[in-house]
C-alpha cells in the first residue's frame, strides 16, 4: 500500500527517504534514518521492528543484504512485508514478500532503491527511478519528492493517496529535513510545498544550529539574523 525511495547523494553524502501512500501518517511508520549508519524503509504489512532492529544491525557493521536476511528470517509474517535498506558503505538491498499485494516489487541502483506494493501498475517503480536518475542536479530533498511525483503520475498507490513524508540527514545526528503530511487530499503536492517553505528560512537557520563542529552553535540573535539575510541574498541553498 506504499511506495518509497531510499537514496544517498553521491556529491554530498546526504542520506534520505521519501514515501507516499493511501494510509494515515506514513512518516510515523516507514522511514528510519541514522547519520553514519544507514537507512531502512519498512512497508506493506509494516513491521516497525524492521526499522529499529535494522538500524541496530547496521550500527554493528552488518551489510544491507545481511540486515534484510536477519530481520526477515526472524519474522513469521515476512511473506507480507516489504523492506529496503542502505548501509554505511552505500550498498543497497531490498526484499518483497511473496504475499505482498500486487503490483509489488523493487528496483536497486548504485545510489538508490525504490520499492512499492499495492501499486496501480508496474510502471510506478521504474518511473520513480527514472525521475530520480534524471534530476541529479537537484538537492536530495527536492529530487526525492520529484521522483515520487513521477511515480504518482504513472499511477501511484492504486487505492488513492493520503499521506507522505520526507527525511534527509547530512553529517549531523539530527535530520536536515524531516517533513510529514499525515492526512491530505494531495499529500505529495503538500510535501513539495513544505519543502519549498523550508528553503525560505529554516534551512538557512539550520546552518547556525548546534553541530558536531560547533556544539553550542550561534546563540547571538542579531548575528543569526544578519547571516540568514546574507545567505538568502547570496542565493545559497
Amino acid at each position: 500500500m506504499t511506495w518509497s525511495i531510499v537514496a544517498r547523494d553521491k556529491r554530498t553524502g546526504h542520506l534520505g527517504i521519501a514515501v507516499s501512500t493511501c494510509a494515515f501518517a506514513v512518516g510515523a511508520r516507514v522511514p528510519f534514518v541514522e547519520t553514519g549508519t544507514g537507512a531502512v524503509a519498512t512497508q506493506a504489512f509494516v513491521n516497525p521492528f524492521y526499522g529499529l532492529r535494522g538500524l541496530e544491525l547496521l550500527r554493528a557493521g552488518f551489510s544491507a543484504e545481511d540486515v534484510i536476511e536477519r530481520i526477515t528470517e526472524a519474522d513469521a509474517g515476512r511473506a507480507q512485508r516489504q523492506v529496503h535498506v542502505t548501509d554505511r558503505a552505500g550498498r543497497f538491498a531490498a526484499y518483497t514478500g511473496m504475499e505482498c499485494v500486487p503490483w509489488c516489487g523493487h528496483l536497486l541502483d548504485e545510489t538508490f532503491s525504490v520499492a512499492g506494493n499495492m501499486l496501480a501498475n508496474e510502471d510506478v517503480v521504474p518511473e520513480t527511478a527514472r525521475a530520480f536518475r534524471e534530476l541529479e542536479a537537484l538537492p536530495l530533498a527536492r529530487r526525492l519528492v520529484a521522483a515520487l511525483k513521477a511515480g504518482e503520475a504513472a499511477g501511484g498507490d492504486k487505492r488513492g493517496r493520503q499521506s507522505a513524508a520526507l527525511v534527509v540527514h547530512d553529517s549531523e545526528e539530527y535530520p536536515l529535513v524531516d517533513l510529514r503530511v499525515d492526512d491530505h487530499a494531495d499529500p505529495l503536492a503538500e510535501l513539495e510545498r513544505l519543502e519549498a517553505v523550508s528553503r525560505q528560512r529554516f534551512l538557512h537557520y539550520r546552518k547556525f544550529m548546534p553541530s558536531r563542529a560547533h556544539p553550542a552553535g550561534i546563540i547571538d540573535r542579531a548575528e543569526i539574523e544578519s547571516r540568514i539575510a546574507q545567505s538568502i541574498a547570496n542565493g545559497e541553498p
